[in-house]
């Protein structure tokens, strides 16, 4: 049977699909891209904004229109924060949350033979264990994403994954290591940590964050590592000076910001003031040459005035950001803030989100023009154009250099001569392959 998965949300959201193909390809299914005909379709959701809600519940529809006898799967962490789902989605033939991954497999089959509706979301528990599996390649893909950790008990006010992904669990330092040794036998050169809350790695059974890093860097054939989105307030000037001391650690590190305002961050239950961020990002640029600061941040928290969103939009230009995503604030059922007042009119939020987007974009293209003369290791991973292939540097500064050779998952050294709002153009310290690359322009 042919099966497509459509996967929305995060990195661990992409691994977690790529352990699923492996899982239904070793029961004879066959993988195919969604938008091909299919006898079934997976839908991963994303529930940390409702945009990713919409999103998910659009691609389930229109997923079954093109596939109107295609058996529809919904997974992930909608349903596990929608207890009326299988009510909003009649669409759907089976439905699981984010816990038990292993089992989609059996729910899938025991509709198929008995042709019964499976709704099966399992409850988190304090407690429960890391569900430990691993993926032994990415599709398509020149860097590992690699799950490491799962579940969050920070509670922050807008934010509903501590009930959608459960209590902290970690991949044991021992399945880490298998599975880090076999993706360096598969040939990737690259591996991204990742995590729902990444800098928790191992606080359920006694070890740390730098203990993954360290494991990783010394796995022989893996050249980068990187990290997924770290809290500023989980990590101690003594992890990040280890980290340091590994040379294949990427440089570049994404801070969860979410508001340049200490009043706004306070009400967010965020546990770090600005100036308490601003000393981790310079932590981080002292220990690592080049590095670029990476971010989320939420307009129009309930509450937010002018004069606050202004203290942010002050901030924000002060930290010399490489990139940030910039999004609004949106309700989320059972959060805290979901009952505070001063709910943010909508059209003020998206005037707001634009003109923070503006500010973001400047800082980018300034990182972007600080690149400009420096030459850089990148990994290639595309062909933008049939005379141009594109990658990225260790600090994850995308690269586009003229050459006609597929130099997909290859490292080579690239001296960047120019910068755009979208990247960086480069050239080749000498010729690839022997083949003569057309010249910029």
């Amino acid at each position: 049977m042919r099966i497509g998965f459509y996967t929305l949300g995060c990195k661990v959201n992409q691994y977690e699909t790529e352990i699923l193909k492996e899982l239904f390809a070793a029961k004879g299914y066959e993988i195919v891209d969604p938008e091909e005909p299919v006898d079934l379709f997976v839908v991963n959701s994303c529930t940390v904004t409702a945009s990713g809600d919409k999103k998910t519940r659009q691609a389930l529809r229109r997923l079954k229109r093109k596939n109107p006898t295609a058996v529809a799967v919904l997974t992930g962490c909608v349903p596990q924060t929608c207890p009326d789902i299988a009510q909003q989605l009649p669409e759907a033939d089976v439905i699981t949350g984010s816990n038990c991954r292993g089992a989609l497999v059996e729910a899938v089959e025991e509709h198929l033979t008995t042709g019964e509706r499976i709704v099966r979301i399992v409850p988190h528990t304090k407690g429960e264990a890391f569900e430990e599996m691993k993926a032994s390649a990415m599709e398509s893909k020149t860097r590992a994403f690699l799950k490491i950790q799962d579940g969050c008990s920070r509670y922050c006010a807008y934010c509903i994954i501590p009930t959608a992904r459960g209590p902290i669990r970690s991949k044991s330092l021992e399945a880490l290591k298998l599975e880090l040794t076999q993706l360096a036998q598969a040939g990737y050169r690259e591996v991204v940590l990742a995590g729902i809350n990444l800098s928790l790695y191992g606080r359920d059974f006694g070890a740390r964050l730098i203990d993954a890093v360290a494991l990783a860097c010394t796995t022989q054939g893996i050249q980068r590592v990187r990290l997924g989105s770290v809290e500023p307030d989980l990590l101690s000037d003594e992890d990040i000076a280890a980290m340091a001391g590994y040379p294949n650690l990427c440089p570049q590190f994404h801070l969860a910001l979410q508001s340049g305002c200490d009043a706004t961050l306070a009400r967010m239950n965020r546990h770090y003031t600005t100036q308490e961020y601003a000393q981790v990002a310079q932590r981080f640029r002292s220990l690592f040459p080049n590095a670029a600061i990476t971010t989320d941040i939420i307009v129009g928290f309930p509450g937010e005035t002018d004069e606050e969103f202004a203290q942010t939009c002050s901030f924000v230009k002060s930290l010399g950001l490489a990139r940030a995503h910039v999004f609004s604030y949106s309700i989320r059922k059972g959060t805290a803030a979901a009952a505070m007042d001063g709910q943010v009119d909508p059209q003020v939020k998206e005037r707001r989100c634009k003109e923070l987007t503006a500010i973001t974009d400047q800082t980018r293209l300034a990182f972007y023009q600080s690149q400009v003369g420096r030459t850089e290791p990148v990994l290639f991973e595309a062909k933008q154009h049939p005379d141009f292939v594109v990658g990225h540097t260790p600090n994850y500064t995308p690269v586009t250099v003229p050459c006609p050779d597929n130099l997909r998952g290859e490292i080579r050294m690239v001296k960047i001569t120019a910068a755009g709002p979208e990247g960086c153009q480069g050239e080749f310290l000498s010729r690839v392959s022997g083949a003569e690359c057309p010249t910029l322009g």
